[in-house]
């Protein structure tokens, strides 16, 4: 046994904290279990909805036959040449590609957990311009056209929610189910074209109407050599992601506009795809977000735990010091479970209730929990009013470090000065070694 009572309470005081963090880990891995069976419910949704959402295209796509022909030697020695044909395609990029939409949300629960899936009402336009001999600068008389197609690439096309009507200049067709294109692998839909003369230079106007269902986020490839994108929504609280963000948007509390422009200059990319070229590689996005993300605010005040057990254990320490009044190292553990506890109540409330009253229910079951405990432990009303002050005043500030991430660090920082600063004014003028041997004893 250390001769120095001091020091002997300082080691067990730290020891009790140690052994706190037990259930600080397992409340942790609780939370970690939960969030993951929110994103299995959320992948299962996906699965029987539709998931994520990613537009690319329109494209033509035209495939054709090349005579090609190379120079052979025959049995004797002497060379010919040989005439054969290959296939081939060419896909085209539009000139312009528009899509102006308006998105809403709604939210499907299965059991306690719930997934955002978004619903887009859009009108698609803009053309073509076909060059001379498809642009392959080739002999028109090696290329024969085979066919011609109209593609849109769709992540999930189990999304599509109408018949779109696909208009081409005066023409109508229907779209059919899967792409076509070696560089366009993937799921989508697509409308089969007339061939097209390989002499002329044709301009080609689409225009098309698309519901398109999705869960989250809906992203866009910006295929054209001008792409504009405008969407309005009445949800509001989007996040703007990808390779480019609007050039105008408006957020407020009845939802969100926003518009991009991506230029074909910003994209370095030509007007043609060429074989075995994939396409699509930059995109913009909108992400239909939570703002109350339950088991992420969880996980941040778990975090938070340590730091409070270890400043309401200095506390008591520091009464201790101060008040002449002994509180035995199994009322510093009872207490810190108490705080411990306040974190696994947000957990389970929050899967019921919104978290803000979550957090004030949890916070006030813990604070009179202790607060009723140290009436007894400190033998006075007093005293254990001002803990239990002391200690909603913690859960307020911690409440405001998890609404406030961009300023986590910095309210924690001096949230730890304050208590530092606290404790030094309090013990300046203390003669930390007139605490030793039976002295500590005596004065407590």
């Amino acid at each position: 046994m250390l001769r120095n009572p001091l020091l002997s309470k300082i080691l067990m005081i730290s020891l009790m904290a140690l052994l706190l963090l037990i259930p600080l880990t397992m409340i942790q891995s609780k939370v970690t279990e939960r969030q993951f069976l929110q994103q299995g419910v959320q992948q299962d949704i996906a699965r029987s909805a539709s998931g994520p959402q990613t537009i690319a295209g329109p494209f033509l796509v035209l495939k054709y036959q090349e005579t090609v022909r190379r120079m052979i030697k025959d049995n004797d020695g002497n060379e010919k040449i040989s005439v054969g044909k290959v296939n081939g395609e060419t896909i085209l990029k539009p000139v312009s590609f528009k899509i102006d939409g308006s998105a809403d949300v709604e939210t499907r629960s299965r059991g306690i957990y719930q997934a955002r899936l978004f619903n887009l009402h859009s009108q698609v336009m803009g053309s073509f311009e076909v060059p001379k001999g498809y642009g392959l600068n080739k002999p028109l008389a090696d290329i024969t056209p085979v066919a011609a197609f109209f593609v849109l690439k769709v992540s999930d096309a189990r999304g599509i929610r109408n018949v779109p009507l696909l208009k081409l200049d005066e023409n109508k067709f229907e779209f059919k189910p899967g792409s076509v294109g070696a560089a366009l692998s993937g799921s989508g839909i697509h409308v089969p074209l007339k061939t097209l003369k390989l002499s002329e230079v044709h301009t080609l106007h689409f225009e098309f109407p698309l519901e398109l269902q999705g869960m989250s986020t809906l992203t866009v490839t910006p295929s054209g050599d001008t792409t504009e994108v405008s969407l309005q929504s009445s949800w509001p609280h989007p996040s703007f992601g990808g390779s480019y963000l609007p050039r105008a948007r408006s957020v407020t509390g009845k939802g969100f506009t926003a518009q991009w422009l991506v230029s074909n200059l910003a994209r370095n990319q030509g007007a043609v795809v060429g074989n075995n070229h994939q396409v699509g590689a930059e995109t913009f996005s909108v992400d239909f977000i939570n703002p109350v993300n339950i088991y992420l605010q969880s996980e941040r005040a778990v975090k938070y735990g340590v730091l409070f057990i270890v400043l309401v254990f200095a506390g008591f320490f520091m009464f201790e010091i101060l008040r002449s009044l002994r509180i035995h190292p199994m009322q510093y553990l009872l207490v810190g479970l108490a705080l411990a506890m306040f974190f696994l109540l947000i957990i389970s409330l929050s899967e019921h209730i919104p978290f803000l009253s979550a957090y004030a229910v949890s916070g006030t079951m813990c604070v009179a929990l202790i607060g009723f405990y140290l009436v007894g432990v400190l033998k006075d009303f007093r005293p254990a009013l001002a803990f239990s002050v002391a200690i909603a005043l913690l859960y307020a500030v911690l409440y405001g470090v998890l609404q406030s991430e961009d300023n986590a660090l910095l309210m924690g920082t001096l949230l730890i000065f304050i208590a530092l600063a606290s404790m030094m004014t309090l013990s300046r003028k203390i003669d930390w070694y007139s605490y030793n041997s039976n002295q500590f004893e005596k004065k407590l």
